[in-house]
C-alpha cells in the first residue's frame, strides 16, 4: 500500500508542475522566474493542466486517508484496499493526459474508475 500511496504523491507532484510548463514556453525562463506581474493569457493546455491538477487535489486527501487507514485498521481487506489504490493511481495517470487532450467520454471513464478505486478502498475497511 505504501508504494501506491507514494506513487500517487509522485503523480500529484508532477501534475503540480505541469501547468507551469505551458507558461514558461510563453514567458521564457527569465520571465517565469521573475515577479510575473504581467503574465500572458493562459493558453488552453495550461488551463486544462491546471484544472486536471485541481481535480486531483480534490481526491488526494480521501485517497491518502483511506490508504493510511487501510494500513493501520485491523481487519482491513488488504487485497481489496490495494486493488482500489492501484486502480485510483492508474486512473489518475490516465486522467491527466486525457483531460489535457480534451478527450470527452474516456476522460470521464478514467475519473469514474479512480472514484471506484476510492470506494473499493473504503469498502475494504468495513
Amino acid at each position: 500500500m505504501l508504494t501506491w500511496i507514494l506513487l500517487g504523491l509522485v503523480v500529484y507532484t508532477l501534475g503540480l508542475f505541469l501547468p507551469s510548463l505551458f507558461m514558461v514556453s510563453k514567458m521564457g525562463v527569465g520571465g517565469y522566474l521573475g515577479s510575473r506581474d504581467d503574465e500572458p493569457d493562459a493558453q488552453a493546455m495550461h488551463g486544462r493542466a491546471a484544472r486536471a491538477h485541481r481535480n486531483f487535489s480534490e481526491s488526494l486527501a480521501p485517497f491518502l486517508a483511506l490508504g493510511i487507514l487501510a494500513m493501520v485498521v485491523e481487519g482491513t481487506d488488504q487485497s481489496l484496499a490495494l486493488l482500489g489504490a492501484q486502480l485510483f493511481v492508474v486512473a489518475r495517470i490516465a486522467y491527466i493526459p486525457l483531460y489535457m487532450l480534451a478527450v470527452p467520454v474516456i476522460r470521464s471513464g478514467a475519473w469514474i474508475a479512480g472514484f471506484v478505486g476510492l470506494i473499493m478502498m473504503a469498502s475494504a475497511l468495513l
